[in-house]
């Protein structure tokens, strides 16, 4: 845990008028919950933040506040690039490093804008002025509403910030089940709550807005491609770029689907890859003190938390699952 005092968050934030607010390649729930949060905070206190991804989301987000302002660097990098050369103050939310921007991080490594870095992944690399890091925190969401409550902003939360907030705590703690969540969480949920936001329409927006094609996909990787590793508490799906095309996959389609698995009596690693045109994409998860991040690290290009954690592979298909097969039995 790394947390910087509030006095020197407050300085630097008085000397600050134009802010990026960045986050990681393909965006998940927490990113763009807590990145959104975050904007509408500083709007209200006269700021003039930006939200810069550095490509899409998937669309059922397309109704949280402020989503219509986001600037996708991968659309529009020359927008994206002048405001971060002309900004006084960039916020990095939920990465710990430029490699999980691609060519976005190249644009912030040449700022000389200082820093605020709001994350809660392990080993975050030495780029940023100030940090407010906790490993520990159910989401990046948690600490943003704990940054804002620090800097005195407890009665600007209006129903805008909190629906973020309680969208990216949702996704993040797999609707509040995972060992990340503590009373404290629930605090902070209750607080959000007396906002007067609705926790069912959330959830619905989330998870009820699935098109008939994911359903199928679903179906499909659950009927067909589901793999146990023989003799191991492991399974994992493998999905090819041909199969994803089949399903006229979007961005978000296999979300949360890396999880079924563990409904399996004794798995204890799930894994899901997904194959695109330039590399293979990686998801981990895993219970217990299993180190999916020091596994994704170490042999996947990736990291992330202990039970959940990401990665890449430019072997193809076959060649990566040949290669995790075998890996992950280390882990045992």
């Amino acid at each position: 845990m790394q947390k910087d005092s509030f006095r020197s968050f407050k300085a630097i934030l008085r000397k600050s008028e134009k802010i990026a607010i960045v986050t990681h390649w393909s965006p998940d729930v927490d990113a763009m919950g807590s990145s959104l949060a975050l904007y509408q905070f500083l709007l209200k206190t006269g700021k003039k933040p930006q939200v810069i991804v550095p490509n899409g989301y998937p669309d059922f987000l397309d109704w949280m506040p402020g989503n219509n302002k986001v600037i996708n660097f991968q659309d529009n990098e020359k927008k994206a690039s002048k405001f971060i050369a002309e900004c006084d103050l960039i916020f990095t939310l939920d990465f710990n490093s430029y490699k999980r921007l691609e060519k976005l991080g190249e644009e912030l490594d040449k700022s000389p804008a200082p820093k605020i870095l709001i994350d809660h992944h392990q080993e975050p690399d030495n780029f940023a002025t100030l940090h407010y890091h906790d490993v520990k925190a159910s989401s990046t969401c948690e600490l943003v509403y704990e940054f804002i409550v620090g800097l005195e902003g407890k009665k600007i939360v209006d129903a805008k910030i909190a629906a973020c907030l309680y969208t990216g705590i949702m996704t993040d703690t797999g609707s509040f089940r995972y060992p990340s969540v503590t009373d404290y969480t629930h605090e902070i949920l209750g607080e959000l709550l007396r906002t007067g936001i609705k926790p069912s329409e959330i959830h619905s927006a989330v998870y009820d807005s699935y098109s008939l094609d994911r359903i199928k996909l679903l179906g499909f990787a659950l009927n067909e491609k589901l793999k146990v590793v023989e003799g191991y508490p492991v399974a994992y799906f493998t999905l090819s770029e041909k199969e994803l095309a089949r399903f006229n996959y979007r961005k978000g389609d296999t979300e949360g689907l890396v999880n079924y698995p563990f409904s399996i009596k004794g798995i204890k690693v799930c894994a899901l890859f997904n194959e695109t045109e330039e590399q293979v994409k990686i998801s981990f998860r895993s219970k217990g003190k299993i180190d999916m991040n020091k596994f994704a690290r170490k042999y996947f290009n990736g990291g992330g938390h202990i039970n959940a954690a990401g990665g890449r592979s430019l072997e193809s298909l076959k060649e990566t699952e040949n290669k995790f097969t075998e890996l992950v039995k280390t882990l045992f």
